[in-house]
């Protein structure tokens, strides 16, 4: 799908690697994950987009048939249920190319992963304390 192997510097210029209709995709996704984490800063690792707040909340990449998002294990694990129509792994869910993305289920898996995040970082900041 990428016309060559580039380390993009930021989601712009992941985003701008794809076909028209493929960015149009991902920036329904991208826009889905910043509404529902806004205070979530916006990175690359491992050479795709990702957001972070209190660790890392979710990833996501484009392929030739798929758009990949990676909730983590545990946000998987929670949605499992949701994931009958698409094909998942441990850490990971495929949207077909072909098809609209389910926004309203992306928004809930970040949501519950700002919700693990806090929760763990809240959890890290007790200890300290004690």
């Amino acid at each position: 799908m990428r016309a060559e192997k580039i380390k993009p510097k930021d989601v712009d210029e992941y985003l701008s690697g794809f076909p028209k209709e493929i960015q149009k995709k991902l920036e329904e996704l991208r826009t889905a994950i910043r509404k529902a984490a806004p205070d979530a800063k916006e990175i690359i690792s491992y050479q795709m987009p990702a957001y972070s707040l209190n660790g890392i909340l979710v990833y996501f990449a484009a392929y030739k048939n798929h758009i990949g998002f990676y909730p983590t294990a545990s946000g998987i694990k929670n949605f499992k249920k949701d994931f009958v129509k698409y094909e998942s792994s441990k850490g990971a869910v495929r949207f077909a190319i072909d098809q609209p993305l389910p926004l309203k289920l992306i928004s809930r898996m970040v949501r519950f992963r700002v919700k693990e995040n806090l929760e763990k970082h809240l959890q890290k900041q007790l200890k300290k304390a004690i």
